[in-house]
């Protein structure tokens, strides 16, 4: 990530410090607000105790409507510390995290997004830990080095962004490395039914899902010690693997809310029939194509069935599109035809307090990676971002955040930018997908989707 008044790709990888005080005058020009940086240094406290009651009655109360589960594999007898590593559905992941730990108190790795909204103090005082998506954040490691020293457990949700459509999502490459490092029991928490409570593409609650955890040590410390990353990296892959919709139908779950499809063009924006981009509209239980007329129906379990379509008649397994489109962006970068420059709108998120509008700016996404231009009004020197694809894994992707639309963010250490399209064609889920693409081929070892 590299952020200059003017672009040089020679440098892309860079940290400026002269370019970051650019950035912040800009915001100071937008606008009068508070720019101090989230504190990351700052050590993490304990979940506060007192609160511990009322956090294990609240969740109990929010998962009655749910049947939660609770199946503990290898946990007798084990005691703090420890790491655990969970699935990422849907909020409801930190409802059903403390009841799997109960007695135990734990803290959690939290973007700063819920700090903001939420407030720090009740944040820090649940046990929370401040960090921004897809950065190497070398202040979050010690903090969580010291979690671990004082005998304490950390929660790491690694996929670090909700399903989009109910399964996992790529983890990064440095997690052995991680828990290698840390030297203690590696615990996995394989949740399901969080997202089909409340999927991202439309956040109303399905009272008719059945929530399911599993709580596994999945490695001991001696374990560890004597497996490499990419081993232990395997290991976690395996365990945090997931298919809601695969869940859901094998145990007969009958979710029959009549919104059921609404919302579902945000993952599936291309048009299996004649695949064409951004013609997918979603009604009641209905998903169809405005340009051929290809329809489906959800049913209530889950599953697309085809209504007037010409090629096939068997029903379609949500993933299955999803990958599906992922396939067909390959095929469009490899045949040089993928290039991304639009004009976006942007709001900052440097700390807990605000977000401070950016106003206008421009967004090109490349094989190298995210050009953010942007001026913080009239007479303002322009800055640019620069987000090398090496150093994007994948990037955080919104269907209608806070009610403000589909958008991406990037983040700097000490920054959060929230990017919103101004112009057609903008898919955060396409965008995502070809991130992932390019991170893989500049690692050099992109095996494609099979």
């Amino acid at each position: 990530m590299k952020i200059s008044k003017k672009h040089d790709s020679k440098k892309e990888g860079d940290h400026s410090s002269d370019a970051l005080k650019i950035a912040d005058t800009t915001i100071r020009r937008r606008k009068k607000a508070d720019t101090t940086p989230f504190d990351r240094h700052r050590i993490p406290p304990k979940q506060n105790l007192f609160m511990m009651p009322a956090i294990w009655l609240i969740c109990r109360i929010i998962t009655l409507p749910y049947k939660l589960k609770i199946r503990k594999i290898n946990m007798k007898g084990l005691k703090p510390p420890f790491i655990v590593l969970g699935t990422h559905h849907s909020f409801m992941d930190f409802i059903v995290t403390p009841l799997a730990l109960f007695p135990h108190r734990a803290n959690y790795v939290s973007e700063l997004e819920g700090f903001e909204y939420y407030g720090e103090w009740l944040y820090r005082q649940i046990g929370c830990l401040g960090t921004r998506k897809f950065v190497n954040d070398m202040a979050l490691v010690k903090n969580i080095k010291r979690v671990i020293k004082r005998n304490g457990i950390l929660v790491l949700y690694p996929e670090a962004r909700y399903a989009n459509v109910g399964t996992n999502c790529a983890l990064p490459s440095s997690l052995g490395k991680l828990i290698k490092h840390l030297d203690v029991p590696l615990v996995t928490l394989n949740m399901k039914g969080n997202y089909l409570q409340s999927p991202i593409w439309n956040l109303r609650p399905r009272r008719q899902a059945r929530l399911r955890a599993v709580l596994k040590q999945s490695m001991t410390a001696k374990e560890i010690r004597n497996s490499t990353p990419d081993e232990i990296n395997r290991i976690i892959e395996k365990e945090l693997r997931y298919d809601e919709y695969s869940y859901q139908l094998e145990n007969k779950i009958k979710i029959d809310v009549s919104f059921r499809s609404e919302g579902l063009e945000k993952a599936l924006y291309m048009c299996r029939d004649c695949k064409k981009e951004f013609t997918i509209k979603t009604a009641g239980t209905d998903i169809f194509c405005t340009s051929c007329g290809s329809r489906y129906s959800m049913n209530e379990y889950g599953q697309l069935i085809p209504v007037n379509n010409k090629n096939s008649n068997k029903p379609v397994h949500i993933p299955d599109w999803y990958e599906w489109q992922r396939k067909q962006l390959h095929s469009e970068i490899e045949s040089g035809n993928y290039h991304l420059d639009m004009k976006v709108h942007i709001e900052a998120l440097p700390n807990a307090k605000n977000f401070i509008d950016m106003g206008e700016g421009r967004l090109v996404h490349s094989s190298k990676g995210f050009l953010l231009t942007f001026t913080g009004g009239t007479g303002s020197e322009k800055s640019e971002l620069f987000f090398h694809s090496k150093s994007l894994f994948s990037v955080h992707t919104e269907y209608d955040y806070r009610g403000k639309g589909e958008c991406i963010t990037l983040s700097t250490p000490d920054n959060t930018y929230f990017i919103y399209p101004l112009e057609k064609g903008f898919s955060a889920t396409k965008i995502q997908f070809a991130a992932e693409y390019f991170y893989n081929a500049c690692r050099s070892y992109y095996v494609g989707v099979k």
